[in-house]
């Protein structure tokens, strides 16, 4: 939480948020404490549900399916780690439907 006085951080202190540069405080609301780490609980997950979306990902023939040994999969990249790592490449066999990743 940061404070809306000065936009330091606040802690919790008896029961509210106390500024730690210039004092100020507020109430701590139970609901929004809950939703705040609700939120940052969740992750975003991506749902190829039907054969058109699989197709509009980009496609590499180079690449083997471990399960089928189908030659060619669509692909994706999404961070899945901290932003100074590199992003990670799921491939999907539009064969067999098998999903893997690359680190």
């Amino acid at each position: 939480m940061f404070c809306p006085k000065c936009g330091s951080l606040m802690h919790p202190k008896d029961g509210k948020w106390v500024c730690s540069s210039c004092g100020y405080e507020m109430p701590i609301d139970k609901d929004k404490s809950q939703e705040i780490v609700a939120e940052a609980k969740e992750k975003e997950m991506i749902v190829i549900s039907s054969e058109e979306e699989l197709k509009a990902l980009p496609y590499d023939e180079s690449v083997i399916c471990p399960k089928c040994g189908h030659a060619g999969a669509h692909w994706m990249l999404q961070q899945t780690r901290a932003a100074d790592e590199p992003e990670t490449r799921f491939y999907i066999c539009p064969k067999c439907g098998h999903r893997w990743r690359e680190y």
